[in-house]
């Protein structure tokens, strides 16, 4: 009988080379295009939808190059103080990578950049624990949007509902989600039902560093430490 593979041992010395091999093609990676491109930047990210997101990297691939992951790994690639930056003034754009941000490094104008991100806005399904953007209730009464068969489903995310003569019926008012509360996954579920959308993927810059000049773009960030550094 042959050996499981599931059942083999895997030495954590090899799996920590992979990691470090992995980090440092990343590091190679991100240096090679600083000397490539003529502009960097750093953006936040807000309800992040990968799919949607590969469709704008893909659409501007022949001009620029996006990197998203471990803020630490782009920071250490760019030199995180002004004694290790790989360019004079790079510092500056690594401390400005936390929370949910990425690097966007392009040869393209600097107003078409600030267009194309100023411009972007994917709207999509909310997933559970987004806050709601709106109330949705529904009233008591028919509900010919959904089929017989769904009567089941709808009742296990907790709608009080019936079959009437084949007809999903509501036998009182649900509200399916209160303005500034999270969803719940029952609530996510039947929003998506409804086709109502309530996540807004969008992109914002943060700053932009050329070797001519380094630009702040988000208000109310603390750009002090950033001068001081």
């Amino acid at each position: 009988m042959p050996k499981s593979k599931r059942n083999r041992p895997v030495t954590l010395s090899k799996t920590k080379k992979k990691g470090k091999e992995h980090k440092e093609s990343i590091v190679n990676s991100i240096r090679d295009a600083v000397e490539k491109y003529s502009s960097i930047y750093v953006f936040s990210f807000e309800n992040m939808r990968n799919l949607k997101f590969k469709e704008f990297r893909e659409q501007h691939k022949s001009t620029s190059r996006f990197f998203l992951g471990s803020n630490k790994v782009m920071q250490v690639s760019l030199g995180r103080s002004a004694a290790n930056e790989i360019r004079p003034g790079l510092h500056k754009v690594s401390k400005l990578l936390r929370g949910d941000a990425g690097l966007f490094l392009t040869n393209l104008p600097t107003e078409e950049v600030e267009r194309l991100f100023n411009e972007y806005e994917e709207y999509d399904f909310a997933r559970t624990g987004t806050t709601a953007t709106e109330t949705v209730e529904l009233k008591e009464g028919p509900l010919e949007q959904f089929t017989h068969e769904m009567e089941p489903f709808l009742r296990k995310q907790g709608m009080p509902v019936r079959l009437n003569k084949g007809v999903i019926e509501l036998v009182s008012d649900f509200v399916v989600s209160e303005e500034g509360k999270p969803l719940s996954p029952e609530s996510a579920r039947i929003l998506r039902l409804l086709d109502t959308k309530m996540a807004t993927f969008k992109l914002h810059l943060i700053c932009r560093w050329s070797p001519e000049d380094f630009e702040l773009y988000r208000e109310g960030l603390d750009g002090s430490d950033v001068e001081s550094a």
